[in-house]
């Protein structure tokens, strides 16, 4: 196949999908949210922020980092 063909054969599929718009299922869009939002909000509860740490020696006076200043 010569390179215009190749070419003009690109340039069609590109430009059927730049203009092909699908119909949207919303209540499949918002089962999948719904799911998403319940998932992240039990995520949340049982996970603990290891950068929230109080005895991090950043946080701590008396660490020896802090003597050094």
């Amino acid at each position: 196949m010569g390179r215009g063909r190749q070419k003009a054969k690109q340039t069609k599929v590109a430009r059927d999908l730049k203009y092909y718009s699908p119909p949207t299922d919303l209540s499949a869009l918002q089962r999948e949210l719904q799911a998403q939002r319940n998932a992240s909000s039990e995520d949340s509860g049982s996970a603990r922020d290891p950068w929230s740490d109080e005895s991090d020696d950043w946080a701590n006076e008396d660490a020896p980092s802090a003597r050094r200043r």
